[in-house]
């Protein structure tokens, strides 16, 4: 079984795809009183020219990157499926031990397969069994049940544009199979005009981001390792 030497510092694996404004929000706030006693111990991309690997790789101390990106891997291994992709990226978290895995920006479906290796009810030939439950955690442009899935902003600026919603926000919620129908942890309304740039909108939306993706990850770090 796995484990961790109590009194050390919490763990946090970071997914991201992009340019990584959401993991630069939890390098900052590491080892601070918004994110006490935590070190981001890897960052893992399935892209592989994402910013955010130099922003991890760049930071001090720098942060261990990797990544693996989908087609490749499918092309490398023509007997594999997406779902035995989903299982090697659980592989690589698993063998960095986090106490917590944030979805930051990360553009990709989890298979089930996924989430059971992370919930300890799956185990990985090679790999030791998950000892406790990993939780993983999703920050997404939308409020609960708004606008699931891809283009969330854009769906969601359009739509209050046309008089069919009359707010937006955003949340960070618990991964389930579901997607981003897992427990909102942390909701905020966004500030939305009529007749305002999508650009004007996304740059609230992100300053919002930036906060609770913080405030959410330290909920689900507290509740693991107080």
């Amino acid at each position: 079984m796995l484990s961790i030497k109590a009194g050390s510092p919490r763990r946090l694996a970071v997914l991201i795809s992009g340019n990584g404004t959401n993991l630069q929000a939890l390098i900052n706030a590491q080892n601070t009183p918004s994110l006490p006693n935590t070190n981001i111990i890897l960052v893992l991309s399935n892209r592989k020219h994402a910013h955010g690997l130099t922003r991890a790789q760049s930071s001090t101390p720098p942060i261990p990157t990797t990544h693996l990106a989908l087609q490749p891997f499918l092309k490398a291994h023509p007997d594999k499926t997406r779902e035995d992709y989903d299982l090697e990226i659980a592989r690589e978290l698993v063998r960095v031990r986090p106490d917590v895995v944030v979805c930051a920006g990360w553009m990709h479906i989890v298979s089930e397969g996924f989430l059971e290796v992370l919930k300890g009810v799956r185990q990985l030939e090679g790999e030791e069994l998950v000892e406790r439950e990993i939780p993983v955690i999703n920050i997404h442009p939308a409020l609960f049940g708004q606008f699931d899935g891809a283009r969330a902003v854009e769906r969601g600026f359009e739509a209050f544009q046309r008089g069919e919603v009359g707010e937006l926000g955003v949340m960070v919620h618990r991964v389930v199979k579901e997607v981003d129908r897992g427990e909102p942890l942390v909701q905020r309304r966004v500030e939305v005009f009529k007749g305002e740039r999508i650009k004007d909108y996304e740059e609230r939306l992100h300053k919002v981001e930036w906060e609770i993706i913080v405030e959410a990850t330290r909920m689900v770090l507290d509740e693991v390792r107080p």
